[in-house]
């Protein structure tokens, strides 16, 4: 008969036999374990395929994205505001158009565009400013691209010809910034800004 103390040697042993494969089975088997790295979402960006916007009242023409949709917000002789929804990407492109008459007007313009800029400024970690000219076209334009992970609007620009045109435009997505999980879509986006003025033309 079994007595109390080798019970107590027996269960002993017993638990650590099945503590041995618990650890075991959970490390698989022995194999030396890596957490893998924090990863996001992959987004699924279509191709590019623009096509022209030249309609009637509006005093400039551009190309969009095909799969975006544009929708008038505004539009009386002096101003118009237009918005290029992106639908599947949930973003969208601001365009609000002004005529202007000479350079206090213009100087007026570039003003009220650069204080709306700054209201991104706290929460923005860096700025790239960029210049871009198409003589041929008298176009003339400042972009700015906005670095920060909490940034509403990570890129911005404003475009004229000097004497009556000033299209100013600013890109947003409908969602919590997070920035860093959404560079590519922002990249994206701010190739169709760019593509916008390299075409853009004044009527």
């Amino acid at each position: 008969m079994v007595n109390s103390c080798s019970r107590r040697a027996l269960v002993s042993w017993l638990l650590g036999g099945c503590m041995m494969v618990l650890m075991l089975v959970a490390c698989g088997g022995g194999n030396d374990y890596t957490p893998k790295p924090a990863a996001y979402l992959r987004i699924a960006l279509p191709e590019k395929n623009y096509v022209q916007y030249d309609t009637t009242g509006l005093p400039f023409s551009f190309e969009y994205a095909k799969d975006a949709h544009i929708v008038w917000k505004k539009n009386t002789a002096r101003d118009k505001w237009i918005d290029i929804n992106y639908p599947s990407l949930n973003g969208v492109i601001f365009l609000s158009y002004k005529k202007i008459k000479g350079l206090d007007d213009l100087k007026g313009q570039v003003d009220t565009s650069y204080q709306l800029l700054k209201l991104h400024f706290d929460y923005a970690s860096g700025m790239d400013e960029n210049q871009f000219f198409a003589p041929g076209r008298h176009v003339s334009a400042t972009t700015y691209s906005i670095k920060g992970q909490n940034v509403a609007s990570t890129y911005q620009f404003w475009a004229t010809d000097s004497v009556s045109h000033f299209l100013r435009g600013s890109l947003y997505l409908n969602c919590k910034p997070n920035n860093d999980s959404l560079a590519p879509l922002i990249d994206y986006l701010q190739q169709d800004v760019n593509h916008l003025l390299e075409t853009l033309e004044w009527k």
